[in-house]
């Protein structure tokens, strides 16, 4: 069967620097930082007590106000998003149910409501258990947030969340694109959400040792491939792009933004969160996405790196590049957003590969910042601290998470 071309005409971001894709991307493209102490509650039991919080996200301006109180905030974040990026896409405010089993959703997320669970299990101590309302339960759960853009946008056909911890929105949009490259479906709304800066989830990355300490300067807290990385920095929000059928794109009329040319997918085997010293896996996964676009390594010009700003992470993430790319590594462009927006957890590759998009369309790459000390494990070209203007053709997005979990996407610009 012939593979269908899968092409993107959707985009929605929401990060800790703004709501909608284009005020986000002029701040990346700036080097703007969202990290800053933690505003939404009282960090001080906590050793880390800075994140990338998303602060100016009024629901009720993206759904209706009955849905807001049932409905956890990484699930507004997935509304919120998905909104941006179906009107961007032009599509009808609802699918005509003819159609509507052609198109699907499918998102990353890392952890749920938790703090639905938090707010709960601290009720059900304080009050028992008749406080506990009915909407508990389908707030914390994950597929709420595929289910929720599905029952606003008519969405009848594959419907699903996936778990798969920091890499769940890259594998999100790479399932997507399997459904429609495949003839499964036609349309995919797909991406990541997360919502989970709180003082339990803040304990927990604290005792893995896993998060920045520089809490007197916040916005240089997150460093990736910077000698003096220290850890990385939670962040939040929702990353959503609209994939479809070329046919059906062109049919309708819309602007093409970009398209998704191979997808990757691999397991470290190795460790419960720390990755293969090997980078088996992660060269693995990078050769997959690759080889299903039926793309030579020194055809790509940019990856947009996992770069989490954690000493393992970095070193291995650069080597197993350096493995894949051979001498042409050198001549690549790489960079983190996650240096200005934080780790969005299940939500990073959702965000990432709205960013990659853009950078393909505008042919820009925003910087690495905080990028001020070379580390000799490091050291290819990150882009640090400046935009710079590119000529691209090929583009990669990796991601990878705990219980050696990996995908990279590979986008292309529209021919």
């Amino acid at each position: 069967m012939r593979q269908r071309r899968v092409v993107i005409t959707g985009l929605g971001l929401i990060t800790s620097l703004a709501t909608g894709v284009e005020e986000n991307w002029s701040k990346m493209l700036a080097g703007e930082c969202g990290i800053r102490p933690i505003q939404k509650f009282s960090p001080a039991i906590n050793k880390t007590k800075i994140a990338a919080e998303v602060l100016d996200f009024n629901p009720e301006d993206w759904m209706p106000k009955k849905s807001v109180k049932r409905l956890d905030t990484f699930i507004h974040y997935a509304l919120g998003a998905a909104r941006q990026a179906w009107e961007m896409a032009g599509l009808p405010e609802r699918l005509q149910e003819d159609s509507s089993y052609r198109a699907g959703c499918i998102m990353g997320v890392g952890m749920g409501g938790l703090d639905t669970i938090v707010e709960n299990t601290l009720l059900l101590d304080k009050s028992g258990p008749g406080k506990i309302g009915p909407f508990f339960v389908p707030k914390l759960i994950a597929n709420m947030a595929p289910g929720e853009i599905a029952m606003t946008y008519g969405l009848r056909g594959p419907n699903m969340a996936l778990s798969t911890a920091c890499a769940a929105g890259s594998h999100a949009i790479g399932e997507a694109f399997r459904y429609i490259r495949s003839g499964m479906t036609d349309l995919m709304v797909c991406g990541g959400a997360e919502a989970v800066i709180n003082p339990l989830t803040l304990a927990g990355f604290n005792a893995a040792r896993a998060l920045s300490l520089n809490n007197e300067h916040p916005e240089k807290a997150s460093r990736p491939f910077d000698k003096e990385r220290d850890g990385f920095v939670m962040g939040e929000g929702s990353g959503v792009v609209i994939l479809e059928d070329l046919d059906s794109a062109l049919a309708r009329g819309v602007k093409i933004l970009a398209e998704v040319r191979g997808y990757g997918i691999s397991c470290d085997a190795y460790h419960m969160t720390a990755p293969d010293p090997e980078g088996r896996g992660t060269i693995a996964c990078m050769r997959m996405a690759l080889a299903s676009a039926g793309v030579r390594p020194e055809e790509v010009s940019y990856i947009n790196a996992h770069g989490t700003s954690t000493g393992l992470n970095d070193m291995l993430e650069t080597m197993a590049i350096k493995r894949v790319f051979a001498g042409h590594a050198y001549k690549l462009a790489v960079s983190s957003t996650k240096s200005m927006i934080g780790h969005m957890l299940g939500a990073a590759g959702g965000a990432e590969g709205v960013v990659t998009v853009l950078s393909l369309r505008d042919q820009i790459l925003h910087p690495t910042v905080n990028y001020e000390h070379p580390d000799p494990d490091c050291d290819l070209d990150y882009v640090p601290n400046c935009k710079r203007p590119v000529q691209m053709d090929l583009a990669l997005s990796n991601s990878f998470g705990f219980g050696g979990t990996n995908a990279s996407l590979l986008f292309g610009v529209y021919k």
